[in-house]
């Protein structure tokens, strides 16, 4: 059940972050595969790195329904085309449900392979967040894992809330709900009231 579970968040998040990627690219004018490219890249992108720092299979190696689901979030873009590019709303809406779902994905992968909870936290803000690195890169813009406003601190904060949860004897179900709800509580205060960092300036 543990595994189904896990499954279905990483295939959610897998499609959330393969329409925002695609997106992005609809958006840039990009011809269909490169739209296609670019949401392979953002779905699977974080996860990778993570499983070849954990020394794991690479996931999506292991079942033709990642690249489906990309193939999905495609047609889902193509679909409603005019709805998600112009409404920026949806970018934030699929990019912060895929960052929520693939932190938890991190982490749980993480503690599973025996590393320790710092570990998994960063496992989680990698899953989460470098997939959209690496989409930014491919369209050229400046990537939001570097910005000033709450991205990757979102998810080191989804990961802390998760160990929190696990110390206090929460229940999977329980940490998964909270670390998603904390992500998506930063993001939605960075977009609607400009929560951010401080800036480093030149003196």
């Amino acid at each position: 059940m543990e595994f189904t579970i896990y499954f279905i968040i990483e295939i959610i998040g897998t499609l959330a972050f393969a329409v925002s990627g695609i997106r992005l690219a609809a958006r840039k004018r990009f011809d269909w595969f490169g739209a296609y490219t670019i949401g392979v890249v953002t779905a699977i992108g974080g996860g990778t790195i993570r499983d070849l720092l954990l020394g794991a299979p690479v996931f999506w190696m292991s079942s033709w329904m990642y690249l489906a689901v990309t193939g999905l979030a495609f047609a889902i873009v193509v679909m409603f085309e005019r709805v998600l590019t112009s409404d920026s709303r949806s970018l934030f809406m699929f990019d912060a449900v895929g960052l929520a779902l693939f932190v938890i994905t991190g982490i749980q992968k993480s503690l599973a392979y025996g590393f320790p909870m710092w570990v998994a936290i960063i496992m989680g803000m990698i899953t989460g967040s470098f997939g959209g690195v690496l989409r930014d890169v491919f369209i050229n813009e400046e990537p939001l894992f570097f910005r000033k406003d709450i991205y990757a601190t979102a998810c080191i904060a989804g990961g802390v809330v998760f160990w929190l949860v696990i110390l206090l004897g929460g229940s999977e179900i329980v940490r998964q709900v909270c670390c998603a709800f904390t992500i998506l509580f930063l993001r939605w205060g960075a977009l609607h009231y400009g929560w951010h960092l401080p800036e480093m300036r030149e003196k």
